[in-house]
Formats: C-alpha cells, sequence, structure tokens
C-alpha cells in the first residue's frame, strides 16, 4: 500500500451512516494525493464528519443533562504528537483545536474552561451544537426517565453511536489517528469518555494506527487502543489483533476498532459499524 485512510461512524450506528464516513475516507485521500501527511488525511476526514449533523460530534453534538454539548476530540501521530480536548463547548470542530494543541502548546490535553479559551485565543468563534429539537428530545427523555422512576435519572448514560474517527497511513511511512465525539446522550456534565485517551480511544506509532469507539467506561478500563496496537507491533496480523481485541467485550458492550498498518486498513465490530476506506 502506498498510502491510504479509513474512518468510521461510530459502532451502533446504522449502515446507511456509510455514506459520509465514505465521503470522509475520499476527503482524507485528496489531502494524502496532494501530498499531505496521514495528520492532514485523518484531521480532513474528521472535520468532514464533524460537520455533518447526522454524526455524534461537532455539530451534531448530543448534549448533557444540563442541555450543554461538550465534546472531545484528539489527534494522535507515530512520530510522538498528540493532542486531545475534552469537555470543550462551543466550538465548530474540537479536532482542530486538539491538532493546536499538539502543535502550539507543551501540553497533551486540555480540558473543560482551559481547553474553551484556547480555542479562543487560536481564533475558534463561537458556535452551539444544541438545536431546538435537540433541546426538546433531551427534555422528552429526562421527562421519561422522571415517569419511570429510573435509577439512571442522576448518573444516565444512553447507548454510543455515531461518533467518527479515522487512521491513515502517508507516502512516507507516517501514521495518524484522530477522534471526535460529543459523548453520550443524557450523560452528567464533566464526564469524559475514551474518544481523547490515548491508548484507550486511539493510539499511533511506527507499526501503525489504531482509533476505537463504543462504550468508552469500558474502553478505557481495557486501553483496547494501545492492546491492539501492542499486538501489532509484536508481529500478530492486523486483522486478527482488531477481532481478538473485539471478542473480549461482553455482549452488552458496544465496540469497534479500526486500523491500518503498511498492508492496509481493517476493521472489527461487534455491532453495525459504518466506515468509508480509500487506499492506493
Amino acid at each position: 500500500m502506498k498510502h491510504g485512510i479509513i474512518a468510521h461512524g461510530g459502532v451502533g450506528s446504522p449502515a446507511e451512516a456509510a455514506d459520509g464516513c465514505i465521503a470522509a475516507a475520499a476527503k482524507g485521500m485528496e489531502a494524502l494525493e496532494a501530498g499531505g501527511s496521514a495528520l492532514d488525511a485523518v484531521v480532513e476526514a474528521v472535520v468532514l464528519l464533524e460537520d455533518m449533523p447526522r454524526y455524534n460530534a461537532g455539530t451534531g453534538s448530543r448534549p448533557r443533562l444540563n442541555g450543554i454539548c461538550e465534546m472531545d476530540a484528539a489527534v494522535m501521530t507515530s512520530d510522538g504528537g498528540i493532542g486531545c480536548v475534552a469537555m470543550l463547548r462551543w466550538v465548530r470542530n474540537p479536532i482542530l483545536v486538539a491538532r493546536r494543541v499538539m502543535e502550539e502548546t507543551p501540553h497533551v490535553i486540555l480540558a473543560g474552561d482551559g481547553a474553551l479559551r484556547f480555542a479562543r485565543d487560536q481564533g475558534f468563534g463561537y458556535h452551539d451544537p444544541m438545536t431546538p429539537h435537540r433541546l426538546e428530545r433531551l427534555e422528552r427523555l429526562k421527562t421519561r426517565l422522571r415517569e419511570e422512576g429510573s435509577p439512571f435519572l442522576r448518573y444516565a448514560s444512553g447507548g454510543p453511536g455515531d461518533t467518527v474517527g479515522a487512521v491513515a497511513m502517508d507516502s512516507a511511512g507516517l501514521f495518524a489517528a484522530a477522534n471526535s465525539t460529543g459523548g453520550v446522550e443524557l450523560m452528567l456534565p464533566g464526564r469524559v469518555g475514551d474518544s481523547p485517551v490515548p491508548g484507550a480511544g486511539f493510539f499511533a506509532g511506527p507499526a501503525g494506527a489504531v482509533a476505537t469507539t463504543g462504550t468508552g467506561e469500558e474502553i478505557i478500563r481495557r486501553m483496547s487502543a494501545v492492546r491492539a496496537y501492542d499486538a501489532i507491533a509484536a508481529g500478530a496480523d492486523p486483522g486478527e489483533a482488531c477481532r481478538r481485541e473485539t471478542a473480549g467485550y461482553p455482549e452488552g458492550v458496544f465496540f469497534g476498532i479500526i486500523a491500518i498498518t503498511s498492508d492496509g486498513p481493517v476493521r472489527a465490530d461487534n455491532r453495525t459499524m459504518p466506515v468509508g476506506v480509500s487506499v492506493v
């Protein structure tokens, strides 16, 4: 393989969401074909998905219980660069802010108010993903929880889906991974899932790049991205490494994983996971 990219639209998402992932992979491939880096490719792909309201990232982010969207995003390159944002509010493209964290600061992760101040200092303007339709849906869900006397009213956590990610290899043989999410609907303000956690939601190194999607708390506990990467780096077949990691999750836990090596892209999942692939 000369270069390539694979993008996903979230495990648990409907199969028809694949068209956006295909478009995202094509966008990333445009960057690669123009001589761009693997980082350029995954960021271009994720920006496109963040700008599609159907996905739970960027413009399509789902609100917390308090009606505010708090977004997470991350990038990592195989030469050691990492940039992440968590609980970032009122920005259109969190993935672009994560890249700035990597390129413009000595830090790895910025969160909450600090991430927002940094984004504004970097010239990112105000954008609220919350729409009247999403607010109405949130209130309906909260009303139903109250009526049912659900024990999850205070610590609610809906199912995952529609989060986005991408991994790529460029013509120089370098790899990159990127994630972006609005989180899980009905979660507590301040909750951070796997997407911006190195080793859990993503990892990139000389052997390839990996990104995961699914039930964030379980992915963090298992550190699935780096486990799959370490297996690949130790010589395991990439497809088998991803399938083995997926098989380790209990039946009720959502999990999907994408990876890319010099041999090409691979995927594994235990639910529907729309993807787009472009390789040369």
